[in-house]
């Protein structure tokens, strides 16, 4: 406990270090929000070496693709309002319904008032390059902000998609102006982040777990962020409630009849605070719908920082609970 605590304190320091401004803030504490055409933007944090800022809150693709296109915008809308400004998806979501849904509701008002981030699963480079063409397409933009290689498995699946030259189709993606910067993702291990770490330094980003269980369990806060920091490359938190886990689920999405984290032991605002008070530039989050898209935007407007101790006890409140029950996705 007394190594884990000096380890939290460390990362501490370090997300002091990514807040927009941090000159005057006590630990965990962001800086004051600015404004844009649209109003009012949530905090925000640097964003790794790309020499950008984006908000704190960020809103996951999937969930809006699995929306009535009523309560998609009513969803997309209310994070506009609310001050984010970060808008994830992926070629995969809804075979690239997702995609569309973002193109036709977000890109045609709001294009150069967001950050644009997409996602392939290709495993070779034809289907990347495919991939990218659909994806521009279907967000109707002619470049992306952020493209990255999706759901890296494991080690050996990394080296397959080096060596089927993905790595390299994202060079030449930035390269062409079609992406500003490009990054990697993964859930199921943090080893093969670490792969991508060993064996390449072409990423500007990293999106991988950040909540309250990962750090008692096949830690990607503990194993793999402290190297992203290092190489000033910028962290998006996801899976802040376990993709569903927190909620007893056991499926993408989903709740479940499992033990649940939430409210059993911590609160959802308890639990997205956390995410903040380590070294992540933004946190994906997936709402249903957008009362669940304003609670987050509440928590994170009335957010004041988390300090040690809250941080090592609600750590303690989970660390019973970790592993693959709730967080499914691991390996």
């Amino acid at each position: 406990m007394i190594d884990r605590r000096a380890f939290l304190k460390s990362l501490a320091g370090l997300t002091t270090g990514i807040l927009l401004s941090s000159a005057n803030a006590e630990e965990g504490q962001e800086a004051k929000p600015s404004n844009d055409r649209l109003g009012a933007l949530l905090p925000m944090r640097k964003f790794g070496r790309t020499g950008e800022a984006v908000t704190i809150l960020g809103v996951g693709g999937w969930h809006i693709g699995e929306m009535k296109e009523k309560e998609a915008q009513k969803t997309i809308e209310t994070a506009l309002e609310g001050g984010v400004r970060f808008f994830d998806s992926a070629e995969s979501y809804q075979a690239g319904g997702s995609e569309r849904r973002l193109g036709k509701l977000l890109v045609p008002k709001y294009r150069d008032d967001i950050f644009l981030m997409t996602k392939t699963t290709a495993r070779d480079a034809a289907t990347a390059r495919k991939h990218l063409e659909n994806s521009l397409k279907h967000l109707n933009t002619d470049h992306l902000d952020l493209w990255q290689v999706h759901a890296v498995r494991n080690p050996e699946d990394v080296d397959s998609r080096i060596d089927k030259g993905i790595f390299d189709v994202m060079v030449e993606a930035k390269e062409s102006g079609k992406t500003r910067f490009i990054g990697f993702t993964g859930h199921t291990s943090p080893s093969a982040h670490l792969r991508v770490l060993e064996k390449s330094d072409i990423f500007d980003a990293c999106q991988l777990p950040v909540n309250l269980t990962d750090m008692s369990y096949e830690s990607f806060i503990e194993g793999v962020v402290p190297t992203l920091v290092e190489r000033n490359i910028g962290v998006i938190g996801m899976k802040s409630l376990a993709n569903g886990g927190f909620f007893g689920g056991s499926k993408h999405g989903k709740h479940g009849p499992n033990p649940r984290v939430v409210p059993n032991r911590v609160s959802i605002s308890e639990a997205i605070r956390f995410v903040w008070s380590v070294p992540v530039s933004t946190l994906v989050t997936g709402p249903d719908n957008a009362a669940q898209m304003q609670e987050k935007i509440d928590i994170a407007k009335a957010s004041a920082g988390m300090g040690e101790p809250e941080r090592n006890k609600l750590i303690e409140k989970v660390a019973d609970m970790a592993g693959t029950t709730v967080e499914f996705y691991k390996a």
